[in-house]
């Protein structure tokens, strides 16, 4: 007894308003996130931040609109092109955050059909849901900013439309020799201060050398403006500093992180061999319905309450630890998907996505259960409670590691077969894509956020609440009541 307790005399204690500090924020965060802020000016609603309300669902909880696309001007597309159209739509979608889709190409008759979720109570129809996909058909670069007409979109953003004078003659440059677009970050030397860009990274071989042709643009128009059109309307009209040839350019402005990643995602989205018409479109009820997700929402907060008491009569202090853990782990799960950080966009959430988040959740409460079953080890062996705070949360660690590691790397590979490359889509089917991918997508962000509560902030809490001399019972962190 004496040697174990002499071996942890050095562990490192944690201030006491610590506990409550942490305890705090995660309640704070998990309330926006869960609940959002928002408010309204007239009958304007101003969103602050996003909760669960603004959460895009998928077809089997809210239905959506089905269209078929074609090549306008009656193009003859080939498999190749068809295939091509496909593929962006598919990354288009994916950049807008909808990833419960249903996509086809039938090469025989050049159509594109695609089945996508429709927030049936926004402000959004059904023909406005359908242009988020194909409306915005072909990017190019043109020279100058001339336009024809100016609107100001429900943000009360200035949009420039129709190409004018020499910017309507001349296309310098189509988004097909566009290899990416990244939203980033970058610090300026002189005064220190960060802002957003979009960084270019131009195609460097075959028929579509962008980095060339982009060095001969940057050079041409030296000091002057190069604008990005989406068809007619003008993203950003950047002026060249500088002769490009290493096929790395950088948009910079005023962006805010959401703006230069929406601005990314648009370019990305941008290089359709040929621009698309709609021939047809529909509604497509919900197999589920509104019912089906409320009913769902009561058996989670039930669950949660159930899962909350046990771990406290169980476990005791760190099972109350635990349960704030638990909360600030649902809430950043949550506000990964429902677009609560201005750098991520929202996410479709489908019911095999909800799978993902409970499954997480479920790792969650393993992870704090052999936390807190590692220190009772420690205890009933003797050790005080400093020396078992420090050997259960160590001995603990690698059993978590190992478990979530695991199940990391399979959602990585269900985002990457599953997702826009579509690897096993012959193998398992097309429409099964966009459901798997949503349920890697929401264990990936789960367990990543059992990594930052069940592993991290439950730690810190717990080393905190042992500084409390009240508090230094060993029962109370589930040692013997009469020790």
């Amino acid at each position: 007894s004496q040697l174990f307790n002499g071996g942890f005399k050095g562990m490192k204690r944690v201030p006491k308003p610590v506990f409550f500090v942490v305890a705090l924020l995660i309640l704070a965060f998990s309330f926006t996130a869960i609940f959002g802020i928002s408010y309204y000016t007239g009958d304007n609603k101003t969103t602050v931040l996003k909760g669960i309300s603004d959460i895009r669902w998928g077809i089997d909880i809210r239905g959506g609109v089905e269209a078929t696309f074609k090549p306008a001007g009656d193009v003859d597309a080939t498999d190749e092109q068809l295939e091509s159209a496909k593929s962006i739509i598919e990354l288009r979608m994916v950049s807008q955050g909808i990833t419960d889709y249903e996509l086809y190409a039938d090469a025989k008759s050049d159509r594109i059909i695609v089945r996508f979720p429709w927030k049936e109570d926004s402000d959004q129809n059904a023909i406005e849901a359908i242009e988020e996909i194909s409306s915005t058909a072909q990017l190019t670069f043109r020279p100058g900013d001339g336009h024809e007409t100016t609107d100001v979109d429900s943000n009360g953003e200035y949009v420039y439309k129709t190409p004018s004078g020499d910017t309507a003659k001349t296309i310098l440059m189509d988004g097909s020799y566009v290899e990416s677009a990244t939203a980033g970050m970058t610090t300026d030397k002189t005064t220190g201060k960060n802002s957003y860009v979009v960084q270019l990274k131009l195609k460097s071989s075959g028929d579509k050398n962008g980095k060339e042709l982009f060095g001969n643009i940057t050079k041409e128009y030296l000091n002057q403006q190069v604008s990005i059109w989406m068809d007619d309307i003008m993203l950003s009209a950047p002026k060249v500093d500088a002769e490009i040839t290493d096929g790395n350019a950088v948009i910079s402005g005023s962006f805010t992180a959401k703006e230069a990643q929406d601005l990314a995602s648009k370019i990305n989205a941008g290089a359709l061999p040929f621009q698309l018409e709609t021939s047809n479109y529909g509604t497509i009820s919900a197999t589920l319905g509104e019912n089906s997700l409320v009913a769902m929402a009561y058996a989670g907060v039930i669950a949660f309450i159930i899962i909350a008491i046990i771990m406290i009569l169980f476990y005791r202090l760190p099972g109350f630890v635990a349960v704030i853990s638990l909360l600030g782990q649902m809430g950043l799960a949550i506000a990964a998907v429902s677009g609560y950080f201005p750098v991520f966009s929202s996410f479709t959430m489908t019911l095999p996505g909800i799978a993902g988040l409970i499954l997480s959740i479920g790792m969650g409460v393993d992870c704090n259960v052999i936390t807190a079953e590692r220190i009772k080890e420690e205890l009933k062996a003797g050790r005080t409670l400093d020396g078992a705070l420090e050997r259960g949360t160590k001995n603990s660690l690698s059993a978590i590691v190992d478990g979530n590691m695991t199940v990391i790397i399979v959602s990585i590979i269900l985002m990457l077969v599953f997702g826009p490359a579509n690897i096993l889509s012959i193998i398992f089917g097309e429409s099964t894509t966009g459901t798997i991918y949503s349920f890697g997508y929401t264990l990936l962000v789960g367990v990543i956020a059992n990594f930052i509560m069940g592993v991290f902030c439950t730690r810190i809490m717990l080393r905190s609440v042992a500084g409390f001399k009240f508090l230094r019972k060993k029962w109370l962190f589930g040692g013997a009541k009469n020790d």
